[in-house]
């Protein structure tokens, strides 16, 4: 007989289901349009109440299908797609385990995969607080007794505990992070059928180490947020040899993460990139300055080439800043600052392509209109329209991905995500300006050699041409291949250290190609120098210092 103290919307959860089945075809030989089907059937569970023995048999079929969900499954995104849908069946299978008791009630499920804990109070319920919940891995310390007496749960409350025990083999709580790895099982903790969740207390999980932990690694307390480990609202606050005590102010799914020390190598790699990168920069202001030196000189001056050396200038600065706050770990507890960095760097990264592309182009134009008389292009392309269009394509490649997938920025080194291909939001638009670069130099050289077949090739107009087109052909092989090499670095140390030093030496290279090997700033160069010395020679000084006391006056008529 049902308990007459209970209201209307509290009856509900009394309705048995019809059983969830599984085809026999799919117990023979389980495949994804069986876990589908599987998934379709829990989600429509609203308040019934299952047999124990129903859910455990569909439990050990969940999460025995868990690796087999792996097969064909490369990309991390479809991974964690997968494990996911898993861990909300899991809470929601075990929820129709609760039934709303007058005093107390305890379940145990305990299979191959999960170990699952249930216990609820009801109204009637003497018990000043409930029994620690237990698994052979894990312990849950919860005040149950104070969540039941809140006015809403009208002295009922139920929580669930599940422990996944073969989790610590699973790719899903693999991190990309090579110095972090898991250090306890996986354990899940939920307030099931409860209309009030809020905590009265914080919660502690005392989880056993599954590997061992050396004195210089770094234990932290996690919590499993769709994508990734993080961190907020959980602390250690106890820790041994062989376990740890987690405290957290809400209910998910908890792991210890051990941090491990950094191998030589990787700290060598470290403080090459940082140090490669400010001498990058030093040669970008060094060619911003030549520039500016030779502003009246339209050869050297070049709108397209300012513009790339600031966005690179800028681009190198603000990875080297977040570089340096990421190793002092400023940058880490400020998600959203991570992800408003990241998407700068892909603006101005971005940008730099496209002002290399439009250098590319510039020069195109110029190629072709050698031999003509006039030409209207030079005067269209004015670096007001050019700054335009540099900058603003760049900003709506960011706009829009950002729109499209706004939690796409922010990773764990505060660049693009690689969950469900964002990466190819850089990626691709980089891809195109290098071919567009290789086709556009390919036509270069085809006029160049029509216009050496039928002029002088002492003609002043080719030879400056050709000049520019050998150095803008370096800058395109100097700033496009390091991306190029990007893409095979995973696997190779070797090719990680040349693709840091080629990238970080961005500016060096320019400085060398457009300011050391070209004539015009070497003359501007010797002009500096010569005033520089003439201005602070003994002989001026003396001079000077004579005029001064007005004994001689060297500018008489």
């Amino acid at each position: 007989m049902m308990p007459d103290i209970y209201s209307e919307w509290e009856l509900e959860v009394y309705k048995i289901s019809v059983n969830i089945k599984v085809p026999e075809a799919c117990k023979a030989d389980a495949n994804q349009e069986c876990t589908d089907n599987m998934f379709k059937q829990i989600e429509s569970i609203t308040t019934e109440v299952l047999p124990k023995q129903e859910v455990e048999d569909t439990l050990k079929f969940l999460t025995t299908q868990k690796n087999s969900l792996l097969v064909g499954k490369t990309k991390q995104d479809e991974v964690i797609s997968s494990f996911n849908n898993i861990l909300k069946a899991t809470d929601k299978l075990v929820s129709t385990l609760v039934k709303k008791v007058r005093t107390t009630s305890s379940i145990s499920i305990s299979i191959k995969t999960i170990e699952a804990r249930v216990f609820e109070v009801g109204p009637r319920c003497t018990l000043k607080e409930i029994p620690q919940l237990d698994t052979l891995d894990a312990k849950m310390d919860i005040d149950l007794i104070g969540i039941s007496q809140n006015e809403m749960n009208q002295g009922h409350a139920a929580v669930a505990f599940m422990s996944y025990t073969n989790s610590s083999n699973s790719s899903l709580f693999s991190t990309t992070i090579s110095t972090m790895k898991l250090l306890s099982t996986v354990v899940s903790a939920t307030l099931p059928r409860t209309r009030n969740t809020r905590l009265t207390k914080p919660v502690n999980f005392t989880l056993k180490h599954t590997a061992e932990l050396n004195p210089d690694d770094a234990v932290s307390c996690m919590y499993w947020k769709e994508t990734d480990w993080v961190t907020d609202g959980c602390t250690l606050i106890e820790t041994n040899s062989t376990h740890s005590v987690c405290s957290c102010d809400h209910l998910s799914t908890f792991a210890l993460i051990m941090q491990t020390k950094p191998s030589e190598s990787d700290h060598l790699l470290e403080v090459l990139s940082m140090v490669a990168e400010a001498l990058g920069l030093v040669f970008l202001v060094l060619a911003l300055l030549t520039f500016a030196l030779c502003r009246r000189n339209p050869r050297v001056f070049n709108t397209a080439r300012i513009n790339l050396c600031i966005s690179l200038l800028l681009a190198h600065f603000l990875f080297l800043l977040t570089q340096i706050l990421l190793r002092y770990k400023y940058l880490q507890p400020l998600k959203l600052a991570c992800a408003v960095m990241a998407g700068v760097l892909h603006f101005l990264f971005l940008s730099a392509f496209v002002w290399m592309f439009i250098e590319a182009l510039v020069l195109f134009i110029a190629v072709k209109n050698l031999s003509r008389p006039k030409s209207k292009h030079k005067e269209l392309l004015t670096w007001k329209l050019l700054t335009v269009v540099g900058y603003m394509i760049a900003l709506v490649v960011v706009g829009v991905s950002a729109g499209v997938l706004p939690e796409g920025y922010g990773s764990k080194q505060c660049w693009l995500k690689q969950d469900k291909g964002f990466k190819w939001s850089f990626l691709g638009p980089v891809s195109f300006i290098l071919a567009s670069n290789i086709f556009l130099f390919s036509l270069i050289a085809i006029s160049l050699g029509c216009s050496l077949a039928h002029l002088n090739s002492n003609v002043s107009q080719i030879k400056q041409a050709r000049t520019v087109f050998f150095k803008t052909m370096a800058q395109f092989v100097i700033l496009g291949c390091p991306w190029i090499l990007g893409f095979f670095t995973a696997d190779s140390k070797a090719l990680e250290i040349i693709f840091v030093i080629l990238l970080s030496q961005q500016g060096t290279f320019i400085f060398i190609v457009h300011c050391v090997l070209s004539n015009e700033v070497r003359q501007e160069y010797r002009k500096l120098l010569g005033s520089f010395q003439a201005n602070f020679s003994p002989t001026t000084i003396t001079e000077a210092h004579t005029t001064q006391g007005g004994s001689t006056d060297l500018h008489t008529s």
